[in-house]
């Protein structure tokens, strides 16, 4: 049986240490929510501690009369306020709450997939998506996060950091996923082996500047868009899950456009809104010849 103890056991061994040392970590997230409530901290919650969040929290300090050392001890939780306390596992959280504990578990919930601010209040959105958490893992569907659905957050985050640092693929399997997700969905593979390798050179872990990853270079957006409208559910953050949902929306693009090849490719590039009302741009033009020029290729 859990124990509130052994919960908040785990909370401190991922929590505790300097803030340099909690690099990507969700307590980093609610540091930046709290920084930014005060005015220090202005960029993304992301839960990375970079220049922006160290000089964030230096500066909190400084202007607190606290002794400036970039870590989040005691001192410096408790004069940034009502978003500085309490820790994970103190307390079960309800719609209503506002404080660091929310700000964790609004994190942890985006990381496994929910869209919601990461704010540190307890609103409906945050309700809702905690639900629909405690229903894809058979819990007590209430929208109360007590120690059994914190322990199953926390779970599914320690997962998630040992499926992220899996997914580098090797070439071989790239292929062979494109492979099997082209015949599955009964798009031609060498379109999709050629789509694949122009956007990512098969780079599994390829991430660019605007946050489109993986082997098809799929945007967050775009990514929810194939779950919810295209697949009707969840698809895993995998090599695998990545070639899916480029796979399906590559169909989506070909059924749009009649077969056309490549006004679908087009529409891939310049998205199909776009291109309906002002027609390829010339960059558009140029990864589209591009990508059926490797089509032949791979055929």
């Amino acid at each position: 049986m859990w124990r509130s103890a052994c919960l908040f056991a785990l909370f401190v061994a991922i929590a505790g240490g300097t803030a340099a040392a909690a690099a990507a970590r969700p307590q980093v997230a609610a540091l930046q929510v709290a920084l930014r409530a005060h005015g220090f901290y202005l960029g993304s919650i992301d839960a990375v501690y970079g220049p922006a969040t160290a000089r964030g929290l230096r500066r909190f300090q400084r202007r607190a009369g606290l002794h400036v050392d970039g870590r989040i001890g005691p001192a410096t939780r408790l004069a940034l306020g009502p978003l500085g306390r309490p820790g994970l596992g103190r307390r079960t959280l309800r719609r209503g709450a506002l404080g660091w504990d929310v700000s964790v578990t609004q994190f942890l919930l985006v990381r496994g997939g929910s869209v919601l601010p990461v704010n540190g209040y307890f609103g409906a959105r945050t309700e809702r998506a905690l639900k629909r958490f405690q229903h894809a893992h058979r819990l007590t569907v209430d929208g109360v996060a007590g120690r059994r659905t914190l322990a199953a957050l926390l779970v599914r985050r320690s997962k998630q950091v040992a499926r992220v640092a899996s997914s580098r693929a090797g070439i071989g399997r790239v292929r062979a996923l494109i492979d099997f997700w082209a015949n599955h969905y009964g798009v031609d593979p060498a379109l999709v082996h050629a789509l694949a390798w122009m956007e990512s050179g098969y780079q599994s872990n390829l991430t660019s500047s605007v946050g489109a990853w993986g082997v098809m270079q799929i945007l967050p957006s775009t990514w929810s868009y194939v779950e919810t409208v295209l697949i009707g559910g969840k698809v895993p953050r995998t090599v695998s899950g990545n070639i899916r949902v480029g796979v399906v929306l590559i169909r989506q693009l070909l059924g749009e456009f009649a077969g056309e090849r490549r006004a679908a490719l087009a529409a891939w590039y310049q998205g199909p809104s776009s291109l309906r009302r002002r027609g390829p741009y010339r960059m558009t033009r140029l990864f589209v010849a591009d990508v059926l020029a490797l089509q032949q290729r791979f055929t």
